[in-house]
């Protein structure tokens, strides 16, 4: 995992999570990838890109979207807390949802679903769900329209349960791609990982 983190003592704190992070089981449809954290944000952080592939096409992919855990010992005001996380997630929907008045309520339901499925704990929550619809003209008119829905959030752990929170992240970029939840008590194989 390509992460950012500043000498302190805090640093042995952030090294755990980081460890369990990477030791952490999603289902295998979603191919997570190290990618460079952000460096301006915080004295400690860590990134993650996640796919969800097509069951049926494994080039195909349904959903895409970055997760990215903070640390910051300082515990600053707008966190209520010392850890951040911080998502992104997009997928194309089919397109008569494009005029559908609750789609960014049911968006941000995914989310906080995924959340509470999990027994997690948060607080200082924020985000916006945005729908883009596109249209094919002239030499693009055989496209049709098309719906992506964009989720961005972000919200303060309030539980030790930090890789519940990369699960649950996971577990929400599955909904939007479409893929159903696991049944209860069903342990995912690893997904890939690159």
């Amino acid at each position: 995992m390509h992460t950012r983190t500043l000498p302190g003592a805090h640093g042995a704190d952030f090294a755990r999570v980081l460890a369990a992070l990477r030791d952490v089981r999603l289902r295998p449809e979603v191919r997570l990838t190290e990618v460079p954290a952000p460096s301006r944000i915080a004295p400690h952080a860590a990134a993650l890109t996640g796919d969800v592939l097509d069951p049926t096409d494994p080039e195909g992919e349904l959903a895409t979207g970055r997760f990215v855990l903070l640390h910051d010992p300082s515990l600053p005001e707008a966190w209520d807390g010392a850890w951040r996380v911080v998502t992104f997630a997009r997928a194309e929907l089919e397109p008569e949802l494009a005029a559908d008045p609750m789609l960014g309520a049911v968006g941000w339901s995914w989310l906080v679903d995924a959340l509470q499925g999990r027994g997690l704990r948060w607080t200082a929550e924020a985000g916006t769900v945005t729908r883009v619809v596109s249209e094919g003209f002239a030499g693009l008119a055989d496209r049709g329209a098309s719906v992506e829905m964009e989720i961005r959030a972000s919200w303060t752990p309030t539980d030790e349960a930090l890789t519940d929170h990369l699960r649950a992240w996971a577990d929400m970029l599955c909904t939007i791609a479409g893929i159903p939840p696991l049944p209860d008590g069903v342990v995912p194989l690893p997904g890939p990982r690159r």
